[in-house]
């Protein structure tokens, strides 16, 4: 399993082996926002998630995945803030329609504090739900040691003793919680998984592309995730009434895609793609860098990247298009 995506709980969580089973008392389907007097008059407020559970069980990767389906997240926010956070989103004018707040209650004043924002927001009818994630001792233990890091309620004694502790002062919370997840036998994938099955809805957790053209002499993008060579084909730089132009130009768009294999390439390297968007989406992933190109990025790349960037928006998949070094000659 991969150690790390906690980055906020052994490293902010740590989580590195994610894994279990789940438990939903009450979780199914998210509920909508209520509306509530604010001092502008009757405001819908935002839909609440309040993820807790135990340090090292995977709160920061679920933060995450809600965040890729589109919730707002906080992170770390103290519990006596989460009315006044609801509020600010109420006054967003619907442009923040679903909040996720990760609680860290690391001291009784925390938890007390936490307490009294739920019965707060109880009396101002604001529906919550409470995701409690879950993992075994061992499991625990594993995880924290794999990144050298304490337990933040173990002070001078062992991570077991911390781990004891934290869960001592959870045991209310756990029990007040709509859903629990144990993940000590989930891998991230798995918990994203279970993540988008509450929260997703119905559709498929969107995936994110980023089609960017390219100049190899520029050097490679660093965050490419695959790279294609537009280098096979002709270069209308050698062609002088094409030269001045860029990509985005109609006749060296249409020079470009009039060389043999150009069409081709472009038809099979979408359905490529469409297989490994499947495969990424399986796999919990939603962003992908796709890297196009050519020479000096002015003509080849930039066209190709075009028309990608097009096929991949009619496919559904949202697609940003930027033309790294276009204009850099």
């Amino acid at each position: 399993m991969t150690e790390r995506e906690n980055e906020h709980e052994a490293e902010r969580e740590q989580e590195v082996e994610h894994d279990g089973t789940d438990r939903a008392d009450g979780a199914g389907h998210v509920s909508t926002g209520t509306t509530i007097e604010t001092g502008d008059g009757n405001t819908t407020i935002p839909e609440l998630v309040i993820i807790s559970g135990m340090s090292g069980a995977g709160r920061s990767t679920a933060a995450k995945c809600l965040e890729d389906l589109g919730w707002f997240v906080v992170d770390n926010l103290p519990p006596a803030l989460i009315p006044t956070m609801v509020e600010l989103g109420a006054r967003s004018q619907g442009n923040v329609a679903r909040i996720a707040v990760v609680v860290d209650v690391r001291g009784r004043r925390f938890f007390d504090n936490l307490r009294e924002s739920l019965a707060d927001l109880e009396a101002k009818h604001v529906t919550r739900r409470i995701v409690f994630l879950e993992s075994s001792d061992d499991a625990l233990v594993r995880r924290f040691e794999s990144v050298r890091r304490p337990h933040p309620l173990q002070g001078d004694g062992r991570i077991v003793d911390g781990i004891a502790a934290e869960r001592d002062l959870l045991r209310e919370l756990r029990g007040d919680a709509d859903l629990v997840i144990d993940t000590s036998s989930l891998n991230v994938h798995e918990l994203r998984a279970k993540m988008d099955a509450q929260f997703a809805g119905d559709e498929e957790p969107e995936l994110r592309a980023t089609v960017m053209s390219f100049g190899f002499k520029y050097g490679l993008p660093v965050d490419a995730d695959l790279v294609v060579d537009c280098r096979f084909l002709p270069n209308p730089h050698w062609v002088p009434e094409l030269r001045p132009f860029t990509g985005l130009n109609e006749e060296v768009s249409a020079y470009v895609f009039d060389q043999p294999g150009a069409k081709e390439f472009l038809n099979q390297y979408t359905e490529l793609l469409q297989l490994i968007a499947a495969g990424y989406r399986r796999e919990g992933k939603r962003y992908v860098t796709i890297a196009v190109g050519c020479t000096g990025g002015k003509h080849r790349s930039v066209a190709m990247s075009e028309k990608l960037a097009a096929r991949l928006a009619t496919e559904g998949i949202e697609t940003v298009l930027v033309h790294r070094d276009m204009g850099r000659e």
